[in-house]
Formats: structure tokens, C-alpha cells, sequence
């Protein structure tokens, strides 16, 4: 067990930093300024803890932090990474300053007086986001997955578009149900367990015996969710909306970053916790992966809205990380665990620029405004071209490393 807790600094550093936005009165002329340095702070005590980091060790966890928390009911405050974990912290703690500085003149007039509001909730927004991947407990997981909820609900629906609150409202209104229903197959998970005072750790939930019905439903509690979140057909719709409604650097955080709790998930919990009822609806899954590829890009083409277009190839590039998945070979994960990361960088590419673009077009969204920009702003153009080209594996880039694996996996 690391004698320092790294984990638990990394995730205080920026909820530090949003309480003394919102309890220090007369610091909004300096919001922005404590934010992005609450976040850079993040971002170095990370590299520092990845430093720490042991590539050949033969430990599941590393960074470990173990406390009692509520152990009457089995839950601990229980932290660790493994080196997908700590891709997607890393990848999490370099895009959370990058947002804040594209967010800096992003408010409009009138709600300039709410910044210290904005950015508090992107701070608060970055600690969620390292729990979730940190959580080794799966009760303390469950927790960071649907706190994530607040602090997006209040940067979509207070700062977004005009259709913001449906948008807020709607993504609330999924990820609770998915919530909720995983929350039940938490608790039936732990009934089947060993109990005790740390009764919800992962190590102790792995490898249980279950009756091959129980494992299944269970599965289909942890799945639900995790598809709801990833995002797949059927359960996608929320995502272009929210995506739409939202600022750029918000629409950024979600697509790059929460979406791939969904996907996480999947690998942490369903694969390692069910691995009999993983099998099982494989066929099922990769059906559903297929159709979430094809029918994302078919709505990609046909998009007007410039937000909504990068919303939905998301969903195609979601399908293909679902399917590397569930093809259940150490190709295909490795693929899957790449694209999750190339896919926030490059998704991330997309969405700011596409606010740059906006602010010059006076906020339209609509791809039929834009026409010869490129004549305009050559440099911008480049760097998107490259995004897109990113988006699309086109060798060379990040991305058709992760895409070749998966496809070559799944064959």
C-alpha cells in the first residue's frame, strides 16, 4: 500500500479549488485564474503520481488507499489504479485546463457574472471524474457515478443553449434510470458476497460463484448503465442533445471523458465481475455495437447542427470501442483501451475548435455558414482537418492504431 495518498490529492486539488470559488466572497474578477491554476496543480501532482507507477508489477492495483467508510453496510473508501485507470485520470487532469482556458471568454454577456459559478462546477466535475476511474470500492464507485450527474446537470442546464433545459433534464432523467437500475444489481452483488466490512470491495466480488441466472441479471444491472453512459442505440438519444445545448468546453468533458465511464465500466466490472454472463450476451452486444457504429455515422452524414454531427460519430466511435470489448480477446481490449484515450483527444480537438468557429460566426451552429472558412483562417482549418482526420483512423494518427486492433481482434 503507497505510504502517500496520491489519489486522494489529486481528486481534493480541484474541489479545493471550487469551494474557495464559491466561499471566498469578491473573487469572481478572479475566478478563471484560480481555476486553471487549481487544475494545472492537478495536473502536475498527477504526472507525479504517474511516476510512481510500477509498469512491470505484477499487483491488479497500484497507489492503493484503503479506509473504513461506512462499515456497517460494507463500504469502504477504497482507491487504485491500473493502468487503464490511469490513462483515462491522465487523459482527464491534461483536458480539464485545456477546457478552462477555451471557456475563458466563453459565457455570454449576461451571464458574465456567473463565471466563478462555471468554473467552480468544472472543478468539481474533474474530482468526480477521478474517483470514478480511481474506485476500487464498487458502492464508492457507485457514488462518484451518479454524483458526475450534479455538477453536468448545472453546467448544462443553466449555462447552455436555448433548448438547455430539456437537454439537462433529459440526460438527468437517463442516467438516473440507468443509475437506479445498476444500483439495485449493486446491492443484489453484495448480498452474494462475503460481507464484511469491506464487503463491496472489488477483490472480493470478483471470482464469487453465482447461479448462472443470478450472474446474468446482475450483469444486465451493470450493463444497462454503462450503455446508457457509453452511449449505444437504443439508449443514445440524450447525448446529441446534450452535446448541442451544451458550451464547447462542457460538450468536451462529456463526450471525452464521462462517456468512457460507461465504457470503463464495462471492462472493470462486467468482464471481471461476470465473466460467464459477459460470454452470454457477447452476441447480443457486438449485434448492438455494429448497429451503434453504422447508424451513428449514417446520422453523422445527414446533420446540419455542427455540435450535433461530432455528437453523433461519437456514437459510431462508441460502437467500435463496445465492440473491441466484447470480441473478449487481449487484442481487441488493448484496441479498446487505446481508442477510449485517442478518441477523448481527438473528440476534444473537434469540439473546441468547433466553439473557436462559432465565436467567429457569431454562435451559429450550422454547417452551411461556414462555407470557404478555410480561405479565411487556414491555420484552424489545418488543425481541423487533422481532428477529422483522427477521427475517421486515418493511418498515421492515434486513432488507426486503436481502430486496427479492435477490428483486428474482432476477426
Amino acid at each position: 500500500m503507497n505510504q502517500f495518498p496520491w489519489l486522494t490529492v489529486i481528486g481534493l486539488i480541484p474541489l479545493l479549488g471550487a469551494v474557495v470559488l464559491w466561499a471566498v466572497p469578491g473573487i469572481g474578477s478572479r475566478a478563471k485564474e484560480i481555476a486553471l491554476g487549481a487544475s494545472v496543480v492537478t495536473l502536475l501532482v498527477a504526472v507525479a503520481a504517474a511516476l510512481q507507477f510500477q509498469t512491470g508489477s505484477t499487483e491488479k492495483f497500484q497507489l492503493v488507499e484503503q479506509h473504513p467508510w461506512i462499515p456497517q453496510f460494507g463500504v469502504s473508501y477504497a482507491l487504485g489504479v491500473d493502468g487503464i485507470a490511469l490513462s483515462l485520470i491522465l487523459m482527464s487532469v491534461i483536458l480539464v485546463p485545456i477546457c478552462l482556458l477555451a471557456a475563458w471568454r466563453d459565457l455570454p454577456a449576461e451571464q458574465q457574472g456567473r463565471e466563478r459559478h462555471y468554473f467552480a462546477l468544472m472543478l468539481v466535475l474533474e474530482t468526480f471524474m477521478i474517483g470514478v476511474f480511481a474506485a476500487t470500492d464498487v458502492f464508492l464507485f457507485y457514488v462518484f457515478f451518479e454524483a458526475m450527474l450534479i455538477p453536468v446537470y448545472f453546467l448544462i442546464g443553466q449555462f447552455g443553449g436555448p433548448r438547455r433545459q430539456y437537454a439537462a433534464m433529459k440526460f438527468l432523467l437517463f442516467s438516473l434510470a440507468g443509475g437506479l437500475i445498476m444500483l439495485a444489481a449493486v446491492i443484489a452483488l453484495y448480498m452474494q458476497g462475503p460481507g464484511g466490512a469491506d464487503g463491496f470491495l472489488v477483490s472480493k466480488l470478483t471470482g464469487l460463484p453465482l447461479a448462472e441466472s443470478t450472474e446474468r441479471w446482475i450483469f444486465l444491472g451493470f450493463f444497462l448503465a454503462f450503455a446508457v453512459k457509453a452511449p449505444m442505440v437504443p439508449v443514445h438519444t440524450w447525448l446529441p442533445d446534450a452535446a448541442a445545448e451544451s458550451r464547447p468546453a462542457t460538450a468536451t468533458l462529456l463526450v471525452g471523458v464521462l462517456d468512457k465511464v460507461g465504457t470503463y465500466g464495462m471492462i472493470r466490472f462486467c468482464l471481471e465481475l461476470f465473466p460467464g454472463a459477459s460470454k452470454w450476451a457477447t452476441p447480443v452486444v457486438i449485434v448492438l455495437a455494429l448497429v451503434s457504429i453504422i447508424y451513428g455515422a449514417l446520422l453523422a452524414i445527414g446533420q446540419k447542427d455542427l455540435m450535433r454531427l461530432i455528437a453523433f460519430t461519437s456514437i459510431s466511435h462508441f460502437g467500435f470501442i463496445v465492440l473491441g470489448i466484447f470480441a473478449l480477446t487481449t487484442t481487441s481490449w488493448a484496441g479498446s483501451s487505446l481508442y477510449m484515450v485517442n478518441h477523448g483527444f481527438s473528440t476534444a480537438a473537434l469540439f473546441l475548435f468547433a466553439g473557436m468557429l462559432m465565436r467567429r460566426n457569431n454562435g451559429s451552429k450550422m454547417i452551411d455558414t461556414y462555407g470557404g472558412w478555410q480561405r479565411v483562417v487556414p491555420g484552424l482549418a489545418g488543425v481541423w482537418l487533422v481532428a477529422g482526420m483522427s477521427c475517421i483512423a486515418l493511418p498515421g494518427l492515434g486513432s488507426f492504431v486503436s481502430e486496427f486492433l479492435v477490428l483486428a481482434g474482432t476477426f
